[in-house]
């Protein structure tokens, strides 16, 4: 279980999915005989599938995750959003009675569910697809996976297994001062969205938007 204190417990599952879609990459835990298997994927949500959604993703055929993990148990995939530093010197309550530590804000999205190993032609060719057209989209001239010679492709595609996971617990954790007075969450806010980091300037602007909720 992903420790959550209650102020920072997102429990809105369409702001959680959302949150996944945009950040479209995970660290994904498996068990083995010796102990964990990771891997870090990039990977397609599917909203359709269950109360939770179903991952679609897929890892290097060389990699023997697929090989060696207990699919019979359940597997974790964490999302890592935005994270920044915060200084006390942001909190105004620092001036009134100096109880401020600095901390680090953050967004975390925890999702648990089960695994199926998936290794057709076509169902990957389209996993691919899907994939690298949503990724490709910003761009004027976007590469389509049509583009490669066929039988480089094909090689591609050999060369990799596929996973579903479907979904069946769905935790959040957006630590975004929530446990500070108004005041101080302002004052924070505003420092980062004027921050040169953009991590940090889209830690401030998601505080922005929790705000107005």
């Amino acid at each position: 279980m992903l420790y959550i204190p209650p102020h920072f417990r997102e429990t809105d599952t369409a702001i959680l999915q959302a949150e996944i879609q945009r950040i479209g990459f995970c660290t994904l835990t498996t068990i083995g005989a010796a102990g964990p298997l990771i891997s870090h994927v990039p990977v397609m949500l599917d909203r359709s599938v269950g109360p939770f959604g179903q991952l679609r993703c897929h890892i290097a055929r060389a990699n023997p995750q697929w090989r060696d993990s207990d699919f019979s148990k359940s597997a974790v995939a964490v999302f890592m959003g935005p994270d920044t530093y915060v200084s006390p010197s942001w909190y105004p309550s620092k001036i009134e009675h100096g109880k401020a530590v600095p901390t680090w804000n953050y967004v975390a999205i925890c999702a648990r569910g089960h695994i199926e190993v998936f290794d057709d032609r076509d169902a990957l060719h389209a996993h691919v697809g899907e994939l690298s057209d949503r990724h490709e989209a910003a761009f004027p001239e976007p590469w389509h996976v049509g583009d490669a010679p066929a039988d480089y492709m094909e090689r591609q595609i050999r060369g990799i297994v596929g996973f579903r996971f479907t979904i069946e617990a769905l935790e959040g954790k957006l630590k975004l001062s929530q446990n500070r007075s108004e005041a101080d969450r302002g004052s924070v806010a505003a420092a980062l969205s004027a921050s040169s980091d953009p991590k940090a300037r889209d830690v401030g602007a998601m505080m922005d938007s929790l705000h107005k909720r």
